[in-house]
């Protein structure tokens, strides 16, 4: 199944945390990383804190979507993330499950499309790198068209994601 992963670090060595999540997944079974998107510089969505780097990974996985969600926070995990339960507050290392074939998931622990897909640029513009064209499931609009109608963020492309 053909799946895009968002990634993003604001806490420690941002460039080393993006590396290590691609070298996690490629270690993962069953998961293939296909390709990366460029790095985006950031500004945060929430509390103060530092910047983000942000991009999208494009995985090709046999895994069900949860069990896929699964190996996801077991790389969040590895990489030192702690959860403090303050929402949208810094981290060492993100990974989102943005959108898995083109299936709609919706229960307590998994939405898929990620609910804010829609509106976070920081998400569109690597995503739009990837599969522009990508008819977004339950939303019926292409990630290009979603890009163009995105809020304005302070978005900057600052190098190639270090697979």
């Amino acid at each position: 199944m053909r799946t895009y992963v968002g990634v993003g670090s604001n806490l420690g060595d941002r460039w080393a945390n993006l590396a290590s999540a691609a070298t996690f997944l490629r270690r993962s079974p069953r998961v293939a990383v296909l390709r990366g998107s460029r790095v985006y510089d950031t500004a945060p969505v929430g509390p103060p804190q530092p910047r983000y780097l942000n991009a999208v990974l494009e995985l090709e996985t046999e895994l069900p979507p949860r069990a896929l969600h699964g190996v996801l926070r077991m790389g969040e995990n590895a990489a030192g993330r702690r959860r403090t339960g303050q929402r949208w507050g810094p981290r060492t290392l993100d990974l989102d499950l943005l959108l898995y074939g083109d299936e709609v998931i919706i229960d307590r622990k998994l939405r898929v499309p990620h609910p804010e897909l829609t509106v976070r640029r920081f998400v569109l513009a690597p995503l739009a790198e990837l599969c522009p064209d990508l008819s977004v499931p339950g939303i019926a609009r292409t990630v290009a068209d979603l890009l163009a109608r995105a809020p304005p963020e302070d978005v900057v492309a600052v190098g190639l994601y270090p697979l």
